[in-house]
């Protein structure tokens, strides 16, 4: 997979840094653009600026249900100030790009990429992209760029965080240069020094319809249910849950392309896979069990492995999902099954070695491309059963039933 990185303060995230992503996707080729905020904005935190977990957070709602664009919130758990040669290191280990990551960034910082650190290493490491800020095409300091690098020749949209938060600051009108999930919780959270006295835009639906649950209208599309999904689940995770799940659906949109399988089903399963992660014991018990079993000796010690359980009857109930495979997916991404579809193991995957799990055997990432699906999907499975015996955690039936499948066939 090829991939870029564009990085920067989003304090907030604005139409410009969509369009930029979105110009590099389709004039230079990769499949995604991870976007990188910083910790540290220049800005101090207060009335013009919003913190770390808010920006973050507009980021997240700005993007549902498009798996061309990710958020790596590498340099917001370092805090303090980040380095993008550090970034750069980190990108490669986890996300294993084919070929050299793309670093897009714009000419105005052209003139000074030699004062960053390490810069030499940075060029060498990644594609630099060249990207135009500035109004004067004969910018100098791209044209003294010491370095190899491509020239994304964007359209100059003159929007900026600075103006927009300016705007905010000043009672000017500001709603219609960010997008529409980032605008709402602008608004929600009188961001940037709004006055509580604006209000909520009546067309600002789509936070407030998440945390509803999202009921959704019968011509609905696939896609729009995804992303009425996908908005529920930031509404009701904790930011790094909902963190893990958005790599889950991406890692499974992924995979489901390398084995020819549906992406959209992947994705779905993969944001809804953690849907009920945090809900009480009492509430999963009560969900899970309206899909008519019971629970197992291990599901009775554990109550939060229900959790599986329980999306995947929200899903139905809710949502009007039906599809078998999806609905498997949920179910089986905690414990598995000796006869799970290709779907199911696809998530099951994504849940184990996305790439944000800490702790991940780097040669289970290295596997993917490279091997089947069953291949890849027993190396995760005997990773996980190992990991579960050496911290003396019990085996569901299901794990033991297929642990002892997949010995069977091996032997044979």
């Amino acid at each position: 997979m090829k991939i870029a990185m564009l990085g920067g303060s989003f304090n907030p995230v604005h139409l410009g840094h969509l369009f930029l992503a979105d110009t590099a996707l389709a004039d230079l080729g990769y499949d995604r653009i991870i976007l990188v905020p910083a910790y540290q904005s220049p800005f101090k935190i207060g009335a013009d600026a919003a913190s770390p977990a808010d920006r973050l957070e507009m980021l997240a709602a700005s993007i549902p249900g498009d798996p061309r664009l990710t958020i790596d919130d590498c340099e917001i758990r370092r805090e303090g100030v980040s380095f993008t040669i550090d970034t750069i290191h980190e990108v490669i280990a986890r996300y294993k790009p084919d070929g050299k990551p793309g670093l897009i960034m714009g000419d105005d910082l052209a003139g000074s990429f030699e004062q960053w650190q390490k810069h030499d290493e940075i060029a060498e490491l990644a594609d630099i992209i060249i990207a135009r800020r500035l109004n004067d095409a004969g910018n100098s300091a791209v044209e003294r760029f010491p370095y190899p690098y491509k020239d994304l020749n964007n359209e100059i949209m003159n929007i900026s965080s600075r103006i927009v938060r300016e705007k905010i600051s000043s009672g000017g009108n500001w709603r219609y240069l960010v997008p529409s999930g980032a605008r709402y919780l602008i608004e929600n959270r009188n961001l940037y020094g709004l006055s509580p006295s604006a209000g909520i835009s009546a067309a600002d639906t789509s936070g407030a319809d998440a945390a509803d649950g999202g009921k959704k209208p019968a011509a609905e599309t696939f896609a729009q249910i995804i992303v009425n999904i996908e908005n529920c689940a930031r509404s009701i995770l904790t930011a790094p849950r909902f963190h893990h799940s958005r790599s889950v659906a991406l890692m499974a949109w992924d995979l489901c392309r390398r084995f020819a399988l549906d992406a959209q089903r992947g994705y779905l399963a993969g944001i809804a896979h953690d849907l009920c992660k945090q809900m009480s014991e009492d509430e999963l018990v009560r969900l899970a069990h309206s899909d008519g079993g019971g629970s197992s000796k291990i599901e009775q010690e554990k109550p939060g492995l229900l959790h599986a359980r329980a999306a995947a009857v929200l899903l139905r109930s809710k949502y009007g999902i039906a599809d078998e495979d999806i609905l498997e997916a949920i179910r089986c991404h905690t414990t598995a099954n000796w006869n799970m579809g290709n779907l199911a193991k696809v998530v099951y995957i994504a849940d184990k070695i996305e790439v944000t799990r800490p702790g991940v055997d780097p040669e289970l990432r290295d596997m993917i491309g490279k091997t089947d699906l069953d291949t890849l999907f027993q190396a995760v499975f005997n990773n996980t059963v190992a990991h579960l015996k050496s911290r003396e955690i019990n085996l569901s039936y299901g794990t033991k039933r297929l642990l002892a499948a997949m010995h069977k066939r091996n032997n044979l």
